[in-house]
Protein backbone atom coordinates (compact mmCIF):
# COMPACT_ATOMS: atom_id res chain seq x y z
CA UNK A 1 0.00 0.00 0.00
CA UNK A 2 1.19 3.52 -0.77
CA UNK A 3 1.51 6.06 1.97
CA UNK A 4 0.22 9.28 0.39
CA UNK A 5 1.27 11.55 3.24
CA UNK A 6 3.32 14.18 1.45
CA UNK A 7 6.68 15.44 2.69
CA UNK A 8 7.98 18.98 2.61
CA UNK A 9 9.58 19.80 -0.75
CA UNK A 10 13.33 20.07 -0.98
CA UNK A 11 13.61 23.74 -0.02
CA UNK A 12 17.42 23.68 -0.30
CA UNK A 13 17.08 22.70 -3.99
CA UNK A 14 14.61 25.56 -4.52
CA UNK A 15 16.80 28.05 -2.63
CA UNK A 16 19.86 27.08 -4.67
CA UNK A 17 17.93 27.63 -7.90
CA UNK A 18 16.65 31.03 -6.73
CA UNK A 19 20.14 32.17 -5.74
CA UNK A 20 21.50 31.20 -9.18
CA UNK A 21 18.54 32.87 -10.94
CA UNK A 22 18.90 36.17 -9.10
CA UNK A 23 22.65 36.12 -9.64
CA UNK A 24 21.86 35.68 -13.34
CA UNK A 25 19.49 38.67 -13.30
CA UNK A 26 22.24 40.74 -11.68
CA UNK A 27 24.83 39.71 -14.27
CA UNK A 28 22.45 40.36 -17.18
CA UNK A 29 21.94 43.87 -15.81
CA UNK A 30 25.71 44.38 -15.93
CA UNK A 31 26.67 42.52 -19.12
CA UNK A 32 23.91 43.92 -21.34
CA UNK A 33 24.03 47.66 -20.54
CA UNK A 34 26.12 48.60 -23.57
CA UNK A 35 24.37 46.46 -26.17
CA UNK A 36 21.00 47.47 -24.70
CA UNK A 37 21.85 51.16 -25.15
CA UNK A 38 23.17 50.46 -28.64
CA UNK A 39 20.00 48.69 -29.79
CA UNK A 40 17.19 50.19 -27.70
CA UNK A 41 18.42 53.54 -26.40
CA UNK A 42 18.46 52.64 -22.71
CA UNK A 43 20.61 50.41 -20.51
CA UNK A 44 18.13 47.95 -19.05
CA UNK A 45 16.04 46.51 -21.88
CA UNK A 46 17.40 42.97 -21.52
CA UNK A 47 17.20 42.78 -17.74
CA UNK A 48 13.63 44.13 -17.91
CA UNK A 49 12.65 41.43 -20.40
CA UNK A 50 14.34 38.78 -18.26
CA UNK A 51 12.39 39.93 -15.20
CA UNK A 52 9.15 39.54 -17.16
CA UNK A 53 10.24 36.03 -18.16
CA UNK A 54 11.07 35.31 -14.52
CA UNK A 55 7.49 36.15 -13.53
CA UNK A 56 6.14 33.75 -16.16
CA UNK A 57 8.71 31.16 -15.07
CA UNK A 58 7.64 31.40 -11.44
CA UNK A 59 4.01 30.96 -12.49
CA UNK A 60 5.03 27.88 -14.51
CA UNK A 61 6.97 26.54 -11.51
CA UNK A 62 4.00 27.10 -9.21
CA UNK A 63 1.75 25.16 -11.60
CA UNK A 64 4.14 22.22 -12.08
CA UNK A 65 4.88 22.12 -8.35
CA UNK A 66 1.18 21.69 -7.57
CA UNK A 67 0.57 19.12 -10.31
CA UNK A 68 1.13 15.53 -9.20
CA UNK A 69 4.17 14.22 -11.10
CA UNK A 70 2.06 11.29 -12.35
CA UNK A 71 0.21 13.80 -14.54
CA UNK A 72 3.27 14.01 -16.77
CA UNK A 73 3.42 10.24 -17.16
CA UNK A 74 -0.21 10.07 -18.30
CA UNK A 75 0.21 12.87 -20.83
CA UNK A 76 3.79 12.27 -21.96
CA UNK A 77 2.86 10.97 -25.44
CA UNK A 78 0.70 13.94 -26.41
CA UNK A 79 3.21 16.41 -25.00
CA UNK A 80 5.84 14.83 -27.20
CA UNK A 81 3.62 14.96 -30.28
CA UNK A 82 2.76 18.64 -29.74
CA UNK A 83 6.40 19.56 -29.19
CA UNK A 84 7.50 17.74 -32.35
CA UNK A 85 4.86 19.69 -34.28
CA UNK A 86 6.26 22.92 -32.83
CA UNK A 87 9.73 21.92 -34.02
CA UNK A 88 8.29 21.50 -37.52
CA UNK A 89 6.45 24.84 -37.39
CA UNK A 90 9.73 26.78 -37.08
CA UNK A 91 10.21 26.08 -40.81
CA UNK A 92 6.72 27.28 -41.84
CA UNK A 93 6.81 30.77 -43.42
CA UNK A 94 4.82 33.31 -41.44
CA UNK A 95 5.03 31.24 -38.26
CA UNK A 96 8.67 30.37 -37.87
CA UNK A 97 11.26 33.08 -37.35
CA UNK A 98 14.88 32.90 -38.41
CA UNK A 99 17.97 34.84 -37.40
CA UNK A 100 21.59 34.43 -38.42
CA UNK A 101 20.69 31.59 -40.76
CA UNK A 102 19.07 29.55 -37.97
CA UNK A 103 15.39 28.54 -37.86
CA UNK A 104 14.77 28.16 -34.12
CA UNK A 105 11.87 30.43 -33.19
CA UNK A 106 8.13 30.70 -33.46
CA UNK A 107 6.72 34.21 -33.40
CA UNK A 108 3.49 35.27 -31.71
CA UNK A 109 3.12 38.98 -32.37
CA UNK A 110 6.32 40.63 -31.15
CA UNK A 111 7.19 37.67 -28.90
CA UNK A 112 9.41 34.79 -29.97
CA UNK A 113 9.93 31.47 -28.24
CA UNK A 114 12.14 28.45 -28.94
CA UNK A 115 10.48 25.03 -29.23
CA UNK A 116 13.97 23.51 -28.86
CA UNK A 117 13.87 24.59 -25.21
CA UNK A 118 10.51 22.88 -24.71
CA UNK A 119 11.68 19.64 -26.35
CA UNK A 120 14.44 19.30 -23.71
CA UNK A 121 11.80 18.85 -21.01
CA UNK A 122 9.14 17.10 -23.13
CA UNK A 123 11.63 14.49 -24.37
CA UNK A 124 12.87 13.80 -20.83
CA UNK A 125 9.29 13.27 -19.64
CA UNK A 126 8.48 11.04 -22.60
CA UNK A 127 11.61 8.90 -22.19
CA UNK A 128 11.06 8.51 -18.44
CA UNK A 129 7.52 7.23 -19.10
CA UNK A 130 8.60 5.11 -22.06
CA UNK A 131 11.45 3.35 -20.24
CA UNK A 132 9.26 2.85 -17.19
CA UNK A 133 6.74 1.06 -19.42
CA UNK A 134 9.45 -1.07 -21.09
CA UNK A 135 10.54 -2.66 -17.83
CA UNK A 136 13.11 -5.40 -18.42
CA UNK A 137 12.78 -4.99 -22.21
CA UNK A 138 15.13 -2.03 -21.92
CA UNK A 139 18.02 -4.52 -21.65
CA UNK A 140 17.16 -5.98 -25.07
CA UNK A 141 19.02 -4.66 -28.10
CA UNK A 142 15.99 -5.04 -30.38
CA UNK A 143 13.25 -3.98 -27.96
CA UNK A 144 15.25 -1.43 -25.97
CA UNK A 145 18.23 0.04 -27.80
CA UNK A 146 16.87 0.14 -31.36
CA UNK A 147 13.63 2.05 -30.50
CA UNK A 148 15.63 4.41 -28.28
CA UNK A 149 18.10 5.08 -31.10
CA UNK A 150 15.19 5.78 -33.46
CA UNK A 151 13.73 8.35 -31.03
CA UNK A 152 17.13 10.06 -30.71
CA UNK A 153 17.48 10.19 -34.50
CA UNK A 154 13.96 11.59 -34.92
CA UNK A 155 14.45 14.42 -32.44
CA UNK A 156 18.04 14.95 -33.55
CA UNK A 157 17.05 15.36 -37.20
CA UNK A 158 14.52 18.09 -36.37
CA UNK A 159 17.01 19.90 -34.13
CA UNK A 160 19.87 19.68 -36.63
CA UNK A 161 17.68 21.06 -39.44
CA UNK A 162 17.50 24.32 -37.44
CA UNK A 163 20.59 23.77 -37.02
CA UNK A 164 21.52 23.55 -33.32
CA UNK A 165 24.29 21.11 -32.41
CA UNK A 166 24.56 22.51 -28.87
CA UNK A 167 20.94 21.75 -28.03
CA UNK A 168 21.28 18.32 -29.64
CA UNK A 169 24.29 17.60 -27.41
CA UNK A 170 22.31 18.51 -24.27
CA UNK A 171 19.36 16.36 -25.37
CA UNK A 172 21.61 13.40 -26.15
CA UNK A 173 23.41 13.57 -22.78
CA UNK A 174 20.19 13.82 -20.74
CA UNK A 175 18.52 11.06 -22.80
CA UNK A 176 21.57 8.81 -22.37
CA UNK A 177 21.49 9.35 -18.60
CA UNK A 178 17.85 8.23 -18.50
CA UNK A 179 18.65 5.22 -20.70
CA UNK A 180 21.53 4.18 -18.44
CA UNK A 181 19.52 4.76 -15.23
CA UNK A 182 16.67 2.63 -16.59
CA UNK A 183 18.94 -0.43 -16.46
CA UNK A 184 20.24 -0.55 -20.02
CA UNK A 185 23.05 -2.88 -20.99
CA UNK A 186 26.37 -1.00 -20.73
CA UNK A 187 27.47 -2.48 -24.06
CA UNK A 188 24.47 -0.88 -25.74
CA UNK A 189 25.32 2.46 -24.15
CA UNK A 190 28.87 2.23 -25.54
CA UNK A 191 27.56 1.28 -28.99
CA UNK A 192 25.20 4.26 -28.88
CA UNK A 193 28.00 6.65 -27.87
CA UNK A 194 30.12 5.36 -30.76
CA UNK A 195 27.24 5.87 -33.18
CA UNK A 196 26.68 9.44 -31.98
CA UNK A 197 30.40 10.19 -32.32
CA UNK A 198 30.26 9.00 -35.95
CA UNK A 199 27.16 11.11 -36.66
CA UNK A 200 28.71 14.23 -35.09
CA UNK A 201 31.89 13.69 -37.12
CA UNK A 202 29.78 13.47 -40.28
CA UNK A 203 27.87 16.64 -39.35
CA UNK A 204 31.13 18.52 -38.73
CA UNK A 205 32.50 17.38 -42.07
CA UNK A 206 29.28 18.32 -43.88
CA UNK A 207 29.17 21.92 -42.55
CA UNK A 208 32.28 24.07 -43.09
CA UNK A 209 31.45 26.40 -40.18
CA UNK A 210 31.38 23.46 -37.74
CA UNK A 211 34.75 22.24 -39.03
CA UNK A 212 36.04 25.80 -38.64
CA UNK A 213 34.85 25.89 -35.02
CA UNK A 214 36.65 22.62 -34.34
CA UNK A 215 39.88 23.92 -35.88
CA UNK A 216 39.59 27.14 -33.83
CA UNK A 217 39.05 25.05 -30.69
CA UNK A 218 42.25 23.14 -31.43
CA UNK A 219 44.20 26.33 -32.23
CA UNK A 220 42.37 29.49 -31.06
CA UNK A 221 45.27 31.80 -31.97
CA UNK A 222 45.21 30.80 -35.65
CA UNK A 223 42.59 33.36 -36.78
CA UNK A 224 41.99 35.89 -34.02
CA UNK A 225 40.12 38.37 -36.21
CA UNK A 226 38.09 35.79 -38.10
CA UNK A 227 36.74 32.43 -36.97
CA UNK A 228 38.68 32.63 -33.69
CA UNK A 229 37.43 36.10 -32.75
CA UNK A 230 34.65 34.95 -30.38
CA UNK A 231 36.71 32.52 -28.32
CA UNK A 232 39.69 34.89 -28.17
CA UNK A 233 37.52 37.69 -26.81
CA UNK A 234 36.02 35.27 -24.28
CA UNK A 235 39.47 34.09 -23.16
CA UNK A 236 40.61 37.70 -22.93
CA UNK A 237 37.67 38.46 -20.63
CA UNK A 238 38.34 35.41 -18.46
CA UNK A 239 42.05 36.18 -18.24
CA UNK A 240 41.46 39.87 -17.45
CA UNK A 241 39.41 38.93 -14.40
CA UNK A 242 42.32 37.29 -12.61
CA UNK A 243 41.64 35.88 -9.16
CA UNK A 244 39.28 38.56 -7.82
CA UNK A 245 37.88 40.24 -10.92
CA UNK A 246 37.68 43.82 -12.13
CA UNK A 247 34.59 44.49 -10.03
CA UNK A 248 30.86 44.41 -10.73
CA UNK A 249 29.99 46.49 -13.78
CA UNK A 250 33.64 46.98 -14.75
CA UNK A 251 33.85 44.58 -17.70
CA UNK A 252 35.70 45.96 -20.72
CA UNK A 253 34.72 43.17 -23.10
CA UNK A 254 31.01 44.01 -22.88
CA UNK A 255 31.75 47.22 -24.81
CA UNK A 256 30.77 45.47 -28.05
CA UNK A 257 33.93 43.34 -28.17
CA UNK A 258 32.51 40.06 -26.89
CA UNK A 259 29.72 38.57 -29.08
CA UNK A 260 26.45 37.36 -27.47
CA UNK A 261 27.52 39.00 -24.25
CA UNK A 262 24.19 38.60 -22.42
CA UNK A 263 23.41 35.09 -23.67
CA UNK A 264 25.94 32.38 -24.54
CA UNK A 265 29.01 34.42 -23.45
CA UNK A 266 27.77 35.67 -20.10
CA UNK A 267 30.12 33.40 -18.12
CA UNK A 268 33.09 35.22 -19.67
CA UNK A 269 31.74 38.52 -18.25
CA UNK A 270 31.16 36.83 -14.89
CA UNK A 271 34.79 35.67 -14.84
CA UNK A 272 35.99 39.14 -15.90
CA UNK A 273 34.01 41.03 -13.26
CA UNK A 274 33.89 38.48 -10.44
CA UNK A 275 37.25 36.76 -10.93
CA UNK A 276 38.35 33.14 -10.64
CA UNK A 277 37.33 32.48 -7.04
CA UNK A 278 33.80 33.86 -7.28
CA UNK A 279 33.28 32.20 -10.67
CA UNK A 280 34.30 28.98 -8.95
CA UNK A 281 31.50 29.56 -6.44
CA UNK A 282 29.00 29.62 -9.33
CA UNK A 283 30.39 26.34 -10.66
CA UNK A 284 30.16 24.91 -7.13
CA UNK A 285 26.53 26.10 -7.03
CA UNK A 286 25.72 24.07 -10.13
CA UNK A 287 27.57 21.06 -8.70
CA UNK A 288 25.60 21.36 -5.46
CA UNK A 289 22.36 21.65 -7.44
CA UNK A 290 23.32 18.47 -9.27
CA UNK A 291 23.96 16.69 -5.97
CA UNK A 292 20.54 17.73 -4.66
CA UNK A 293 18.87 16.74 -7.92
CA UNK A 294 20.34 13.24 -7.89
CA UNK A 295 19.42 12.96 -4.22
CA UNK A 296 15.80 13.71 -5.17
CA UNK A 297 16.10 10.99 -7.83
CA UNK A 298 17.49 8.52 -5.29
CA UNK A 299 14.56 9.13 -2.92
CA UNK A 300 11.91 9.26 -5.65
CA UNK A 301 8.77 7.21 -4.93
CA UNK A 302 8.74 5.19 -8.17
CA UNK A 303 10.77 4.39 -11.26
CA UNK A 304 9.15 7.02 -13.48
CA UNK A 305 9.85 9.88 -11.09
CA UNK A 306 13.39 8.57 -10.52
CA UNK A 307 14.14 8.60 -14.26
CA UNK A 308 12.47 11.98 -14.64
CA UNK A 309 14.60 13.51 -11.88
CA UNK A 310 17.77 11.96 -13.35
CA UNK A 311 16.95 13.43 -16.77
CA UNK A 312 16.19 16.95 -15.51
CA UNK A 313 19.30 17.05 -13.31
CA UNK A 314 21.55 15.79 -16.11
CA UNK A 315 20.04 18.36 -18.49
CA UNK A 316 20.93 21.26 -16.16
CA UNK A 317 24.45 19.96 -15.45
CA UNK A 318 25.21 19.08 -19.08
CA UNK A 319 24.09 22.47 -20.35
CA UNK A 320 26.11 24.30 -17.69
CA UNK A 321 29.19 22.18 -18.46
CA UNK A 322 28.91 22.76 -22.22
CA UNK A 323 28.44 26.52 -21.84
CA UNK A 324 31.24 27.06 -19.33
CA UNK A 325 33.54 24.61 -21.11
CA UNK A 326 33.11 26.53 -24.37
CA UNK A 327 33.97 29.87 -22.70
CA UNK A 328 37.15 28.32 -21.27
CA UNK A 329 38.02 26.66 -24.61
CA UNK A 330 37.69 23.23 -23.03
CA UNK A 331 34.98 22.47 -25.62
CA UNK A 332 34.22 23.90 -29.08
CA UNK A 333 31.75 26.80 -29.18
CA UNK A 334 28.24 25.38 -29.58
CA UNK A 335 25.89 28.19 -28.56
CA UNK A 336 23.89 26.93 -25.57
CA UNK A 337 22.77 29.27 -22.77
CA UNK A 338 24.05 28.98 -19.21
CA UNK A 339 21.07 27.58 -17.24
CA UNK A 340 19.21 30.14 -15.07
CA UNK A 341 21.89 32.74 -15.91
CA UNK A 342 21.85 33.62 -19.62
CA UNK A 343 19.30 36.00 -21.09
CA UNK A 344 16.46 34.10 -22.76
CA UNK A 345 12.82 33.79 -21.78
CA UNK A 346 12.12 30.38 -23.30
CA UNK A 347 15.06 28.79 -21.48
CA UNK A 348 14.28 30.36 -18.10
CA UNK A 349 10.55 29.56 -18.18
CA UNK A 350 11.04 25.90 -19.17
CA UNK A 351 13.84 25.42 -16.63
CA UNK A 352 11.70 26.81 -13.80
CA UNK A 353 8.82 24.57 -14.90
CA UNK A 354 11.24 21.62 -14.59
CA UNK A 355 12.26 22.84 -11.13
CA UNK A 356 8.59 22.73 -10.11
CA UNK A 357 8.43 19.10 -11.23
CA UNK A 358 11.53 18.28 -9.20
CA UNK A 359 10.01 19.89 -6.11
CA UNK A 360 6.80 17.93 -6.58
CA UNK A 361 8.77 14.68 -6.81
CA UNK A 362 10.62 15.60 -3.61
CA UNK A 363 7.24 16.05 -1.86
CA UNK A 364 6.50 12.39 -2.52
CA UNK A 365 9.84 11.12 -1.23
CA UNK A 366 8.18 9.45 1.78
CA UNK A 367 5.94 7.23 -0.32
CA UNK A 368 6.79 3.54 -0.56
CA UNK A 369 8.15 2.36 -3.90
Amino acid sequence: MRNFEKQKPNFIFALTVFLIVFFGITMISSSSVVISMERFGHNYYYVGQQLISLVFGLVAMFITYNLDYRFWRKNSFWMMVVTLLLLILVFVPGIGKSAGGAHRWIGIGSQWFQPSEIIKLAFIIYLAAWFDNRGEKVKSFVLGFVPFAFLILLVGALIMLQPDLGTMSVIFLSASAIYFASGADLTHVIIGAGGVFAVVAALIKAAPYRLQRLLVFLNPSADTQGAGYHINQALLAVGSGGFWGLGFGQSKQKYLYLPQVQTDSIFAVIAEEMGFFRSLLLIAGFAFLGYLGFKIAKNAPDNFSRLLAVGITTWILAQAFINIGAMLNLLPLTGVPLPFISYGGSSLIVLLAAVGIMLNISRHAGEAR
